[in-house]
């Protein structure tokens, strides 16, 4: 059985200082420790520590290889996205690490998929980027943060953004980032243990109340970590639209419920009857495998949580595979014949 994994992060060893370049140290660098450690730095101070694994391809192909997987839909850690600078500076950032995406699905044609990354605080900058990635890379895509410094994603200036996505039939990857409520509550790990599932539902209601997805309904969104709160909240969310019209639905009259089915799900919940919730509300064939890998927040064992399930083989195949290739715009042939 083809196993797909769409939400697993790769950075190359090393990349463009801009931190020096630019003499903003709020851009990440990377410092390769005389104890074999490797670290990002971001405004001066540790951020992350990384390791081979998470550049090294072929590490990553004998890692995933211990679970039965196959292939790995590469994405850039959200760090990286950097919208916050200006726009050409950015690009130069996600040009680099979009060019060493594509070499290494380009090499290993048969285990990778890539889903770029893009400058999104200059829509037009993104949109260039976007069709380069697609079109001349071969990526299937780009992953965008939850939110766009202040503009959330209904935000009209983002509007041409979705319209090119979709007319280039791009997947699209909704990642949390710059994780609301981070100043006031810095203790604990909190951002990402409550901050990153609300960034979600953020994203995925700014979509839908802001008619995004009615505008656009080819777009194919993918929202990681399982959706985050929203997929749990939703009977929250759809009383307070029946409620309160005159304050949710003033820019969509449609049911928030109803856009379950142009939205895609990766599985990394971390929690069985999480994961079955997740398939009984918004439908098998919107979810997919997915780990976070290669960091402690994923999946530790890949496919473990879809496994735990003890579903039959067909309900297995749509979640390790189907699912991924609909979302992808790829055919299974792609990967079996080139592995």
């Amino acid at each position: 059985m083809l196993r797909i994994d769409t939400h697993a992060h790769y950075l190359p060893r090393d990349w463009p200082d801009l931190a020096t370049k630019y003499g903003d140290n709020r851009f990440p660098v990377i410092h390769h420790g005389e104890d074999d450690r490797h670290r990002i730095y971001k405004d001066g101070k540790f951020f992350r520590e990384i390791w081979p694994k998470t550049w090294d391809p072929q590490e990553r192909i004998d890692d995933y290889a211990r679970f039965g997987i196959q292939v790995q839909v590469i994405s850039t850690v959200p760090v990286m996205f950097s919208y916050w600078a200006p726009a050409h500076q950015a690009l130069e950032l996600h040009e680099s690490l979009n060019d060493h995406m594509a070499e290494t699905c380009r090499d290993f044609p048969g285990h990778y998929a890539g889903i770029g990354t893009v400058p999104l605080q200059s829509p037009r900058l993104a949109i260039q980027e976007m069709e380069r990635c697609v079109d001349q890379l071969g990526l299937c895509g780009v992953q965008i943060g939850s939110h766009i410094n202040d503009w959330n994603l209904d935000d009209a200036e983002l509007r041409p953004f979705f319209e090119a996505a979709q007319d280039l039939d791009a997947a699209i990857l909704v990642h949390p980032w710059d994780m609301m409520g981070t100043d006031s509550m810095p203790k604990y790990w909190m951002p990402w243990l409550v901050g990153m599932p609300a960034e979600q539902s953020r994203a995925a209601c700014a979509l839908i109340f802001g008619g995004v997805l009615q505008q656009f309904p080819r777009l194919k969104v993918m929202l990681a970590h399982g959706g985050g709160s929203f997929p749990y909240t939703i009977g929250r969310i759809e009383h307070g639209f029946n409620m309160r019209p005159d304050l949710v639905a003033t820019d969509n009259p449609h049911n928030p419920r109803g856009y379950f089915k142009q939205l895609y799900f990766d599985s990394c919940v971390h929690d069985d009857r999480a994961l079955r919730y997740l398939l009984d509300t918004v439908g098998i064939d919107r979810v997919m495998l997915g780990t976070d890998y290669p960091f402690p927040l994923g999946e530790q064992e890949p496919g473990s949580g879809i496994l735990g399930l003890n579903l039959d083989v067909d309900d297995q195949e749509q979640l390790f595979s189907r699912t991924a290739l609909s979302w992808l715009g790829r055919d299974r042939r792609h990967f079996e014949q080139k592995s």
